[in-house]
């Protein structure tokens, strides 16, 4: 393989990767973590490509699916996860389906490309008993401890995502209404009822809390650190983890447990799957589907712990 060619497929790949990636800021909304993810992506690729002295617009099933082997196989690198290897897949098809609604291709290789086949995993949810011990964690009235209180109420009534916590600002929430409004994937805005509980803690946090730790500085962001600057996903998760640990469910945390559990308690509460899918902001009811399963758990549960003729078997 010579430099020049070598140098000719990445050249290639760069001015069609930044045009694909400015498609999927500015016409699909993609959060800057899956730009950053797909870039990342794009980038192996194109080191692939050099290798094989093959240029983006050359590239026939056969490679992608050699690419995706080495991914798996472990080539230069370790073995890649069945999560990963699918979002990679998922990245290249929509690189190639871009490229031939642009003309720069006439035929998409990844027509017939599959990721790994995804296992029905189903998500984690606390006990009703597990949520009140986490959400009384926050003890006192110090700014911080109020903040902690508004955040974790905030996330149980509402089932937000991570990104869509630490996105809120102060006009976003109705604290007379018990509303607020949120931002989802693909900068998708939904509205979401938030409980009596979550908007006394968020209403003592704004009067008692935020006006200490944000000062005299100009902030709009609903949550802050202890600097009064906006929090990040990373100071969320600390925040939540460590409350988690010390009311001894920390093993039974993730960044999406009180998502996951808000789904399943409102279901088994008797909460249509339609509202849910609405409240959650799934584009697909598919997705939200996958919360029946932990409904349908729950309901067995309660049907051998009452009904006098029922046993348990095994």
């Amino acid at each position: 393989m010579s430099p020049t060619s070598a140098s000719r497929s990445i050249g290639e790949l760069e001015p069609l990767a930044l045009d694909f990636l400015a498609y999927l800021e500015l016409e699909r909304g993609l959060s800057r973590n899956t730009l950053a993810a797909y870039r990342s992506d794009l980038l192996q690729f194109g080191e692939f490509l050099r290798r094989r002295d093959i240029g983006p617009l050359q590239a026939q099933h056969g490679d992608l699916a050699a690419f995706l082997a080495e991914l798996s196989a472990g080539g230069p690198a370790a073995p890649v996860s069945a999560a990963t290897l699918r979002r990679k897949t998922a990245c290249l098809r929509s690189f190639y389906r871009h490229l031939r609604r642009e003309g720069a291709i006439t035929h998409d290789p990844t027509a017939e490309l599959r990721g790994p086949r995804r296992t029905q995993r189903l998500p984690s949810a606390l006990t009703r008993g597990e949520v009140m011990r986490l959400l009384g964690e926050p003890r006192g009235s110090e700014p911080l401890a109020l903040r902690d209180r508004a955040l974790l109420e905030l996330m149980y009534a509402c089932g937000l995502r991570a990104s869509e916590v630490t996105g809120m600002e102060l006009g976003d929430i109705d604290l007379e209404e018990g509303v607020l409004r949120t931002r989802g994937k693909g900068a998708k805005e939904r509205i979401v009822p938030v409980g009596s509980s979550a908007v006394a803690a968020t209403r003592a946090y704004l009067q008692r809390g935020r006006p200490v730790l944000v000062g005299v500085q100009v902030q709009s962001k609903l949550l802050v650190n202890r600097r009064g600057g906006g929090l990040t996903r990373q100071g969320l998760y600390k925040i939540v983890q460590g409350h988690a640990r010390r009311a001894g469910l920390d093993e039974k945390m993730s960044p999406h447990t009180l998502r996951h559990t808000f789904a399943t308690h409102l279901l088994a509460g008797g909460c249509d799957l339609r509202s849910l899918q609405e409240m959650l902001g799934h584009a697909d009811l598919a997705t939200t589907q996958v919360y029946t399963h932990l409904s349908a758990e729950r309901l067995k549960d309660v049907y051998f712990e009452s009904h006098p003729r029922a046993k348990r078997r095994g």
